[in-house]
């Protein structure tokens, strides 16, 4: 066991596989472990350098990890199937893991801290509750409609909604507006849920700094400081601003071939809700002129009178999400320059 320099690990439900590597990258030991035994069994191992892929539960072990002294590395899934060999099955995964993760180029991603997983979790189950609440909403326009009546669109409408069908001339069977009723408490309950998520999302982040100095930049909300604070487990993993922007997706797709350049739409690679939250913010900003102005001075006035709408938006959530970058980094607050 001293000559171990390296364990890939392929994690599953119920059985995790285990192949060790030395310094050489040859094969030591290749064991199949359900979940207790894996974990008693790497803490009984001096420490040594345990690899991963970033995926589920892969947070959770990375901690157990470092608890017994073990070096962690985490590695984005998609870098690690180059290195997978001829057909597919976990040991094969798990020796590509440990291979891929001694590159000397390879970029790894740093474990989540247990608030920041909890952070996640809310705000998956509050996105989920929107959902429902669209649908919900989307099914009593469609029950509506069924009997002649078109409702108007828009939240704002619903809680006026009884009110709206009393007024209307075309009579409604008596079972229809009980059954309207009934998804119409059902709405007002995902209300309530939506706004006790984004409670724990506020007291999950009360004593955190940064929470703050995020809803310093413009046009940033809690939602994406506290986006922002759950996803980056470590701004340093990025070299610079763009760095993480590109991470989020919102740089341009290169396909560069022969000597040519070219630049194609935004890669939409990363984090979805991050990106769609800076997009977001960024709308927010571009439709007041007046604090574009403000902020961003006559570049972004100018970049919004030369390309559509949405190309200007782009931009802008670019740079914002630099600047976010830069203000996790540094723990400095956004401040306007003359």
């Amino acid at each position: 066991m001293s000559d171990i320099n390296i364990i890939g690990i392929d994690i599953g439900k119920n059985l995790f596989h285990l192949i060790a590597h030395d310094r050489k990258g040859n094969e030591i030991f290749r064991k199949k472990l359900n979940r207790a035994k894996s974990i008693q069994f790497l803490s009984t191992l001096e420490p040594t350098i345990i690899a991963m892929e970033a995926c589920c539960g892969a947070h959770w072990l990375a901690r157990k990890c470092q608890e017994f002294g073990h070096d962690v590395k985490l590695i984005p899934p998609q870098y690690v199937k180059p290195y997978v060999k001829t057909n597919k099955n976990d040991f094969i995964d798990a020796d590509a893991i440990a291979e891929a993760a001694m590159r000397p180029k390879m970029r790894f991603v740093s474990p989540k801290s247990e608030q920041a997983q909890i952070g996640v979790l809310i705000r998956r189950i509050r996105s989920g509750y929107i959902r429902e609440r669209t649908t919900c909403m989307n099914r009593i326009g469609s029950i509506l409609l069924e009997f002649g009546l078109s409702f108007p669109r828009g939240y704002h409408h619903m809680k006026n909604l009884l009110q709206w069908l009393a007024e209307q001339k075309e009579p409604i069977p008596p079972m229809v507006i009980a059954e309207v009723t009934n998804l119409l408490d059902y709405y007002h309950l995902l209300n309530k849920w939506v706004a006790e998520q984004e409670r724990k999302l506020d007291e999950i982040n009360k004593d955190n700094d940064l929470m703050d100095l995020l809803q310093g930049i413009p046009g940033v909300g809690p939602m994406t400081a506290s986006c922002c604070l759950s996803a980056v487990g470590e701004p340093k993993d990025f070299k610079n601003g763009r760095n993480f922007s590109a991470w989020i997706g919102l740089v341009p797709h290169q396909y560069s071939t022969g000597g040519k350049s070219k630049m194609l739409g935004i890669s939409k690679r990363g984090n979805k809700e991050l990106r769609e939250l800076f997009v977001h913010a960024a709308r927010s900003v571009m439709w007041r002129d007046k604090s574009a102005e403000h902020y961003f001075g006559s570049w972004l006035l100018e970049l919004k009178r030369r390309k559509p709408f949405n190309v200007a938006v782009v931009a802008l959530a670019n740079k914002l999400a630099r600047i976010a970058w830069a203000v996790m980094s540094n723990h400095k607050p956004f401040e306007l320059r003359n």
